[in-house]
């Protein structure tokens, strides 16, 4: 009985700890304030806008349900141990249930904590780029695209494909997505850097092993006011969008790739119909990079004041997939890792985020 008092305290002040983070109540007057925009007269004058405002609302619903619950569960618990004797086993075992099912509960719900990004909670823009390796480079870029766009599907994520150049003989040259949800960029983060796959080609007739590479940027959608886009320093390319769907979706040069000139950053989008629309979501991805870039240089800078070293993360891969000759899914940064790959490869990524989040936290 006693080990079932210190079991049910310890998870409230776990919980204690978790809402001196968490910051409920602000969340409690974001979702009045949304609620009450959204029975506005015209609030579904822009559908786009309002579908997104209506999934925020949802998400933070869906988050302070969860919290309030398992605050009520823990709650109940302690009344239940103060109250039962000690030869009441029935009811003793119904408590230990109850307070194995909270433990587990909580701890997916503190998963949560690990989000201390600035930008944890932004959309995420995802591009990815094959690297050496070839056809073999293509077909891996394109595997990775699938991936995420499976691990959005599984976790609640809305996935927008934003541009896809495809390779001459198969695969992508290059792909750029937006994910959009609860905290976005927090998980995909973990994502950004080299991904390298080693397997038997299927375009090789002698059967070798090839090694391919691929590279995955990861930057958020930063909405930054103070942030003023200077036409000067952008050269604006229109062209046909080609690849799956260009021919369906353009019947005029109505792609739009953007490269801003001190950088060299590029951001294309060739998925809307209209040029003006694949002009608006092409600055929102160059603005979302220029911005990640400077605060990487700023913290690059002070990391040399520290006296850190600082590599480059092109040639350094992040996690390797290997096929054969065994198969196995190893994130070099954390040490996690899985023989199943094909899983992975469905988009079950959380083991390798959550790996991330706590290593970075701690």
């Amino acid at each position: 009985m006693n080990e079932l008092k210190d079991r049910q305290k310890d998870l409230a002040e776990r919980l204690e700890k978790a809402f001196a983070v968490l910051n409920l109540e602000s969340d409690r007057a974001r979702l009045l304030e949304l609620q009450s925009i959204s029975v506005g007269e015209h609030f579904w004058d822009d559908a786009s806008s309002a579908t997104e405002m209506m999934q925020t609302i949802g998400d933070i619903n869906n988050r302070l349900k969860a919290w309030d619950a398992i605050t009520d569960t823990i709650n109940d618990l302690g009344e239940l141990l103060a109250s039962t004797d000690n030869d009441d086993h029935e009811m003793i075992r119904e408590i230990e249930s109850g307070l194995e099912e909270a433990e587990k509960t909580f701890e997916e719900l503190e998963f949560e904590l690990l989000y201390t990004g600035e930008h944890d909670s932004e959309a995420a823009i995802v591009s990815l780029s094959a690297g050496s390796g070839g056809v073999d480079a293509q077909d891996w870029a394109e595997m990775l695209l699938t991936m995420y766009l499976k691990y959005a599907e599984l976790s609640g994520l809305k996935a927008s494909l934003l541009h896809r150049t495809d390779g001459d003989e198969a695969g992508i040259k290059g792909a750029t997505i937006e994910l959009r949800g609860d905290h976005a960029y927090g998980k995909l983060k973990s994502e950004h850097g080299v991904h390298r796959l080693v397997r038997i080609s299927p375009y090789d007739a002698a059967k070798a092993r090839h090694t391919s590479f691929a590279l995955v940027e990861v930057v958020p959608e930063i909405i930054n006011s103070d942030f003023k886009l200077d036409e000067k320093e952008f050269r604006i390319d229109v062209f046909r969008s080609g690849g799956n769907g260009g021919q369906s979706v353009n019947t005029t040069d109505s792609a739009v790739r953007i490269t801003h000139l001190p950088t060299g950053l590029t951001a294309t989008c060739q998925n809307e119909r209209s040029q003006l629309q694949n002009k608006e979501l092409a600055l929102k991805v160059i603005t979302a990079k220029i911005i990640d870039a400077r605060e990487k240089e700023q913290r690059a800078e002070l990391a040399k004041i520290k006296g850190e070293n600082i590599s480059a993360e092109w040639g350094n891969q992040i996690r390797s997939y290997v096929l054969q000759p065994y198969t196995l899914v190893k994130d070099h940064r954390t040490g996690v890792e899985t023989g199943d790959v094909q899983k992975v490869l469905d988009g079950k990524l959380d083991i390798f985020i959550e790996g991330y989040l706590r290593n970075t936290v701690a």
